[in-house]
């Protein structure tokens, strides 16, 4: 763009020096007879002088408050027609440079493939509240649980919510891109022998509430529903995980079978909870899941499963302890963009307040709430 200006520059002073040796030669050449030469200049020297001074006044005055103004005007309706992804991988490819990897950061900001105009199959909750309650089991293991409210910026034309459990660190970091469905919500358990009992505990804890369209257009409401959601088999799971169709970038195509002993897919239908009503779309949604963990892996998180503008995080660790285990005390750790954190010191569970976000968080953000045998 510079190089054109500088082009432009010069082509502009070339015609205003054209123009100036012409009226020279016109002015200082009195040829004693008719001259067609003389009257050729004389006709001529206008012709380079004002087109000199258009082109120079467009390229220094004119040009850019032309393309700003125009880019207002138009811009915006222009980009409402245009499919978010392109958009996205377009403006990201001039920054970043061509590549597959930018296909990750292109999910994560949208929160799914961005393949209709206005973004209508993108999911985006603009107020989320989540809560993290430990309570000991025994000694060694402790119950999670993890609830979150999210109100989404548009309906999410879906009547399935997907649960995706996994001990593979492998599989958690790619399961938010890879998953097409857009309701859907990621749990981890580090400890592998942990993990079919966790995923019990999973399937027999989660309580799901939704605000919803039924089939009529009308908004309804359904309370709390604990329906046992219905594992997917293995061999369904290549509808569920793009990795398991195609390779995936850095990841090639993977089996279901090499995963069948660390990851499993639970479905909940949310048809099953409406009220004899058939779910059209999903305007927010209230999920509440319990997880068996190992007490010493000492820390607890959460992660957006979408782009979510979070309100608040709390913590309840008062439960953690039981008879005859040590103290503790806890740290929080937000992996955020920015948060409501005023010092990153060690508290007491009682000392333990919400978290003000206030702040967008993309898939990968999160938080994190660290423990260790309480010092005297």
């Amino acid at each position: 763009m510079a190089r054109r200006h500088k082009q432009a520059l010069a082509v502009a002073i070339l015609l205003l020096v054209v123009a100036a040796a012409d009226l020279t030669a016109v002015l200082l050449w009195q040829p004693t007879s008719r001259s067609v030469l003389h009257d050729v200049l004389v006709v001529l020297w206008p012709l380079p002088a004002l087109a000199g001074f258009l082109l120079g006044s467009y390229e220094l005055f004119l040009h850019q408050r032309l393309v700003n103004e125009i880019g207002r005007i138009s811009g915006p309706g222009i980009v409402e027609h245009l499919l978010p992804s392109e958009v996205l991988r377009t403006f990201l490819s001039r920054i970043y440079g061509t590549g597959q990897q930018n296909d990750d950061v292109v999910s994560g900001v949208l929160g799914g493939s961005g393949m209709r105009p206005k973004g209508d199959d993108l999911t985006i909750s603009t107020r989320t509240t989540v809560r993290l309650a430990l309570q000991g089991v025994d000694t060694k293991t402790y119950h999670l649980t993890t609830t979150q409210t999210h109100h989404f910026r548009h309906s999410v034309p879906v009547d399935r919510f997907v649960i995706f459990a996994t001990s593979n660190a492998t599989l958690r970091d790619t399961i938010s891109a890879a998953c097409r469905y857009p309701l859907f919500e990621l749990y981890f358990m580090p400890d592998a022998s942990l993990f079919l009992d966790s995923v019990d505990d999973i399937r027999d804890s989660t309580k799901i509430t939704i605000d919803y369209l039924d089939h009529d257009g009308r908004n309804r409401s359904a309370e709390p529903s604990q329906i046992p959601p219905v594992e997917v088999r293995f061999d369904q799971w290549s509808n569920y995980l793009t990795f398991f169709r195609e390779a995936m970038a850095p990841l090639p195509k993977l089996s279901p079978v090499d995963h069948m002993s660390d990851l499993r897919i639970l479905e909940c239908d949310l048809s099953g909870i409406a009220d004899d009503h058939v779910v059209r779309a999903i305007l927010g949604l209230t999920v509440s899941s319990r997880s068996l963990q190992r007490t010493n892996d000492g820390f607890a998180y959460w992660q957006s499963p979408y782009p979510s503008y979070v309100d608040t995080i709390s913590f309840d660790a008062t439960e953690l302890a039981v008879d005859h285990s040590p103290g503790h005390e806890f740290r929080i750790m937000p992996f955020t963009f920015r948060s409501g954190t005023e010092a990153a010191q060690w508290l007491q569970a009682e000392q333990l307040g919400d978290l003000d976000v206030r702040s967008w968080m993309l898939p990968g953000h999160g938080v994190a709430l660290l423990w260790r045998e309480q010092r005297r």
